[in-house]
């Protein structure tokens, strides 16, 4: 199975690459977003170190479980060769009702076949009133129409 666009990358394959992999997060299916990775990739999530699409998967389906109503926005910010650099930022809200606005940046490796080998993320959160919230589109995938991160100034 490949997973176009395929490396090495340019600008528009990149940008390509990264919505396609905000578009897949913002779906929220962790058996599909892991289908992206190669069955024995390698991330580093925070203070989480994990290998293989089970894993990935699983970890997935916890992250979604306590971030409810999560939304992502995820921008590009270099790429050579079969690497990615993305920043990105998402809102989201426990059981409790309280909202988070997270940020970080992840540097992305992939196989030939345009599967995600590593994944190295880092990202910081702080809770946000409700009408601080800047992600305020439907559930899934962002519109295109929506603005950028550099356009929210995040």
């Amino acid at each position: 199975m490949s997973r176009p666009p395929l490396p090495p990358f340019c600008k528009t394959s990149a940008i390509q690459k990264v919505r396609a992999a905000e578009d897949s997060w913002n779906d929220r299916d962790p058996q599909k977003v892991a289908l992206a990775y190669t069955v024995d990739s390698v991330w580093r999530n925070r203070s989480e170190f994990l290998s293989g699409r089970t894993e990935i998967a699983a970890f997935l389906a916890r992250k979604w479980a306590r971030e409810l109503d999560y939304r992502l926005i995820k921008e590009l910010w270099t790429f050579g060769g079969n690497r990615i650099a993305v920043r990105f930022a998402y809102e989201y809200h426990d059981d409790s009702g309280t909202w988070f606005r997270a940020y970080g940046n992840e540097n992305w490796e992939f196989a030939d076949d345009g599967l995600m080998a590593r994944r190295i993320a880092s990202i910081n959160e702080h809770p946000i009133a409700q009408n601080d919230r800047r992600f305020l589109w439907p559930l899934g995938r962002r519109p295109d129409n929506y603005p950028t991160l550099s356009d929210l100034g995040c």
